[in-house]
């Protein structure tokens, strides 16, 4: 998979996530056991799956815009799969710590947001280390026939730049 494609598919899924987290009909409300968040606006879990609030769904949205900018060509394509890699592996090790999973009370990283951030930092991880990630990589493999160009012998034309004309001493019919 090459940059441009990663940057696409992950972009268009975080900047949905990110919508559909903004939308309260797809929240459903929190249970009684989940952690305490103080920043309680559009606080719910996503599709009763994922907990977000506004800012959770905000750097979603980042996350989403900032791949298709790079699908686009806007920013640098090439450092987007590093970047989240870091980033969401960051995330997914703060929602397996008690304290830190839900960032002091901002940002619920808890629950299935943990699988979730993990899978997309595995992904990206991934497609660092696979050889086709790269563009490079592709254009330097690739044969180039401009290279491969041998010397000719003789030349049948003998010195006329186009056979439609008339050689040197011939009449023109």
């Amino acid at each position: 998979m090459r940059a441009e494609t990663f940057a696409l598919f992950f972009g268009i899924a975080y900047l949905s996530a990110g919508l559909l987290g903004l939308h309260p009909a797809a929240l459903v409300p929190p249970p009684a056991d989940a952690p305490p968040t103080h920043f309680t606006l559009l606080y719910g879990y996503l599709l009763g799956l994922f907990p977000v609030n506004l800012l959770h769904s905000a750097v979603h949205l980042a996350i989403g815009a900032w791949g298709i900018l790079a699908w686009r060509g806007v920013v640098r394509p090439r450092i987007y799969a590093p970047s989240i890699a870091i980033f969401f592996t960051a995330l997914a090790v703060m929602g397996l710590v008690p304290g830190l999973n839900t960032l002091f009370g901002v940002l619920p990283l808890y629950g299935n947001d943990v699988w979730l951030h993990g899978g997309t930092a595995a992904v990206a991880t991934y497609l660092i280390w696979h050889p086709e990630y790269s563009i490079e990589h592709r254009t330097a493999s690739a044969s180039d026939r401009r290279t491969e160009t041998f010397p000719v012998a003789e030349d049948r034309r003998h010195g006329r730049p186009d056979r439609r004309l008339p050689s040197i001493g011939e009449e023109e019919r």
